[in-house]
Order: structure tokens, then C-alpha cells, then sequence
């Protein structure tokens, strides 16, 4: 197996996949705590309909880079659910309901009426799925990825102790002056940059996963909202590197083999955090 790996290694695509992948991965899972403890893990599957939705809309205007159009309509749309949909006649999970289930039927009704590609199915599946996306980036795709992750990661190290404020108690953080609707934007910013990257490497369905279960899996065995975010860290960009590498061996959905991986590990924290619950 050692000598099969070292022979995918000297295959760019591989090593662009796993550059990627853990760098997706550890975005989504520092986010991912924010978003399960404020009760809005919802929002991460709502905004992957949306960006598929402006995805199709790129692919039919033959974007060169599609990250040009993807990227904010899902800003946008993050803004408006986090900010607007407050105030709106329709709130909460319904507004969010309305606006991921429309982007996603219209981006589908978009791609079959449209789209000029001979494989209609095979590109609606590697959207949906991340079945063959994170094997093909390129070169510039991977350093615009690069620096996309490396400066969701600063911001989160920046501004942890506002995070953390805001997560846990958004009134006392307005009452002391904190300015949490200024942070409740860049949250909302950030997670739709992070649901945008993460649709290269699971796909637009699969993207919960890398929110859910490094956050949850972590809460097993963690107390604390520091020990929690780098246990979810690690947790997350181990069982993305595990996925890949499985993926490439087995043949498998990058994608699907990811979100199992990330499953089992989240079954097998779930058993140690009984077993030390009831030790």
C-alpha cells in the first residue's frame, strides 16, 4: 500500500486534492463549532444550494472561472439570511427553506434547458457529489484556494475571542459594545467563502458533513470551546487526508468516501465519550 501511495504522490492532481482537501477541511471544521453551538448548522446546507444554483448559472455562461459569479451570489445570499431574514416577513429555517430549495431546483431547471455539455448527468453528479472536482483543480485554482483558507484561518485566530463572545452570548456582546452585528457579517462572509471551497472537494449535498461532525465529534470528548475547535480541527483535516488517500486507492467517490470516513470517526468518538460518561 506504502508503495502504491508513493506512486500516486508524483501525480500532481493527487497532491493538489490533498493540499486542498485539508486545507477545506480545517476551515469548515473551526466555523463548523461557531454554527452547531448557535443552533445555525442549517445554514452550511441551505448556502450549498445556492452556490449550486449560481454554479449552473456559470457553467451555462461558460465563466472561465466560475468562483467570478459562485462566490457572491453565496456571500449575498449568506448576508441575507443571517441579517436580513430576521426582520423579514418570512423568518428563520423557513426563509432559508424558500431560498435553497428554489436556487437549487432553478439551477438544475437552468443547467437541462442551457447547457450545450454532452454528459449533462455526469456534471450535475460531480456538483452535487464532488465525485471528480477535487481531482481535476488546477494550478491557480489551488493557490486561489490556498489563500482563500489561509485568510478564514487568520481571521478565525484574529478575532477568536469576538467569535467566541458572540457564539455563546450575542446580547451580553451588544450590551458591552462589541459591535456583534459587524461580526455576525464577517461570520456570515466567511462561511459562504467556506461553502463555496468546500463544493470543489464533497460537493453541494455533502458540505453539512464537513460542518457537522468534526464540531460533534468533538463535543464527545471536549468541554471546552478551545478544546473543542482544535479537536474538530484535527479531527477534520485527518479524516479529509484519510478520505482522499482512500478515495484514490479504492476508486471511489472522493466526496462520499470523505463524508464516511468522517461518519465512522464520529461513531467512534461517540463511543468514547459514552464510555467515559459512564466510567
Amino acid at each position: 500500500m506504502i508503495e502504491t501511495l508513493q506512486y500516486y504522490w508524483t501525480f500532481p492532481f493527487v497532491r493538489y486534492a490533498l493540499i486542498v482537501g485539508v486545507l477545506i477541511a480545517l476551515c469548515s471544521s473551526l466555523f463548523g463549532v461557531t454554527l452547531v453551538l448557535k443552533r445555525l448548522s442549517y445554514l452550511g446546507d441551505g448556502l450549498s444550494h445556492v452556490a449550486f444554483g449560481a454554479m449552473s448559472v456559470a457553467t451555462v455562461l461558460r465563466l472561465a472561472d466560475s468562483l467570478l459569479l459562485v462566490l457572491p451570489v453565496t456571500v449575498l445570499c449568506a448576508v441575507l439570511l443571517l441579517r436580513g431574514g430576521r426582520s423579514a416577513k418570512i423568518r428563520g429555517d423557513a426563509f432559508l427553506g424558500i431560498l435553497s430549495v428554489g436556487a437549487l431546483a432553478l439551477g438544475y431547471l437552468v443547467v437541462n434547458l442551457f447547457s450545450a455539455t454532452p454528459n449533462l448527468a455526469g456534471d450535475v453528479c460531480s456538483t452535487l457529489f464532488g465525485s471528480t472536482s477535487i481531482l481535476t483543480l488546477t494550478g491557480a485554482e489551488v493557490r486561489l484556494c490556498a489563500v482563500l483558507a489561509v485568510v478564514v484561518v487568520l481571521l478565525f485566530l484574529l478575532l477568536y475571542h469576538k467569535i467566541f463572545a458572540v457564539t455563546f452570548d450575542e446580547a451580553f456582546a451588544r450590551a458591552c459594545g462589541m459591535g456583534a452585528g459587524r461580526w455576525q457579517l464577517l461570520l456570515a462572509v466567511l462561511i459562504a467563502v467556506i461553502i463555496v471551497l468546500a463544493m470543489y472537494l464533497v460537493g453541494s449535498l455533502l458540505i453539512s458533513a464537513l460542518i457537522l461532525f468534526p464540531a460533534l465529534a468533538a463535543m464527545r470528548v471536549c468541554r471546552s470551546f478551545l478544546g473543542v475547535t482544535v479537536c474538530a480541527a484535527v479531527f477534520s483535516v485527518v479524516c479529509a487526508a484519510g478520505g482522499i488517500l482512500t478515495a484514490v486507492l479504492a476508486g471511489t467517490p472522493v466526496g462520499a468516501t470523505i463524508v464516511a470516513v468522517d461518519l465512522a470517526g464520529f461513531l467512534l468518538f461517540w463511543g468514547v465519550g459514552a464510555l467515559r460518561g459512564a466510567a
